[in-house]
Formats: structure tokens, sequence, C-alpha cells
């Protein structure tokens, strides 16, 4: 079934919404909550809340890329479950892509004012990145994928993706700050 389809059922508040969107998207929820939590019995519990939180936001959302509106939600309950997790306990392949990404931001206290001139900055910095290193940086600071699986799947060392992706978080701050979005 189409994604308009789905996200139809969901605005009608047809139950088979959510048995539409595990099939057409359970795995990939999955493997966005497995790769920050790295258990089954939470990435499932996570994949079980995404449904319920699309349910509840839609609508009044009507998301035009429902994947990745799902991917986002499921990041976020992923990200917060970790945060809970390890309250106590740092767990070190999500805090590190974590802290690196941070280093990327030129004022750790600055706020944002517009959310969405934010949103436009980040889309046109991965824009201007070639294919190989968008991915890289995506699956390092998005999908929270380590350094190593990374390497491995891209067929590289992981030296290599390391110093690729220090590369592309001093661009990505410098980026941010000749934009202006940080004051």
């Amino acid at each position: 079934m189409d994604d308009q389809r789905i996200v139809t059922l969901y605005w009608d508040r047809n139950e088979n919404a959510i048995r539409e969107t595990e099939a057409k998207y359970g795995k990939y929820c999955y493997s966005i909550a497995y790769n920050i939590l790295h258990s089954r019995e939470d990435s499932d519990e996570c994949v079980n809340d995404t449904w319920n939180g699309a349910w509840n936001a839609i609508p009044p959302e009507r998301p035009t890329k429902l994947q990745s509106f799902l991917a986002r939600i499921t990041r976020n309950i992923a990200i917060d479950r970790y945060r809970y997790d390890s309250a106590q306990k740092r767990g070190a392949e999500v805090d590190s892509a974590i802290d690196e990404y941070w280093e990327c931001i030129p004022n750790g206290d600055a706020s944002i004012e517009d959310e969405y001139v934010m949103k436009q900055a980040i889309n046109g910095f991965l824009e201007s990145l070639d294919v190989r290193t968008r991915v890289i940086f995506m699956r390092r600071y998005w999908y929270s994928m380590s350094v190593k699986d990374i390497a491995d799947g891209m067929r590289l060392s992981e030296t290599h993706v390391s110093v690729i992706l220090h590369r592309t978080r001093s661009k990505f701050k410098e980026y941010l700050t000749k934009e202006g979005i940080f004051v």
C-alpha cells in the first residue's frame, strides 16, 4: 500500500493503518531502534511505541514522507529509552556519536531561533556532500551506527571512515557558522 493511502487510514482512524505501517516499515524502524539500543526486546518495544506515536500524531499532522516521519518517531523514542536505561551507566557507541555530533555545534549554549531555518541549513549541507560522505554521515549521526559497522558495510577501513567523519563534522560546523544559524 502506498504511503498516502496509509496516511489516509490514520486520518480516518482506521486501525488497519497500524497493520499496513508495520508491514511496510516494521523492519526499517526496528533497525533504527536496534542501532541505538542493541537490545531485541527494547527495540521491539520502541517500534510498538512508534505505531502508537504515529496514531497519536496523525491527525493533526499529515506527513508527506511517511518513512522519514516514522524514522524520526522511532529514533526519538529509542534515544529517550537509551538515556533512561543508561542514566546510571553510560553506553559507549551512542554517547560517542552524540558527543561527536555536538562538536559540530559552534556554540553549545546558543538557541535556535527558527527550527525551519535550521532544518533547511542541515538539508543544504547534506545536499552539498558527495553521496558516499552523506551516507557515512547519516549512518553515524542519524542511525547511530558504529564506525566499524559503517566501514564493514561500505568496504572501507575504520580509519578511513573516522577521517571522513572528522572532516565532515568540521565542514558542518563551519557551514552552520557561515549560515549564521547560531548567534
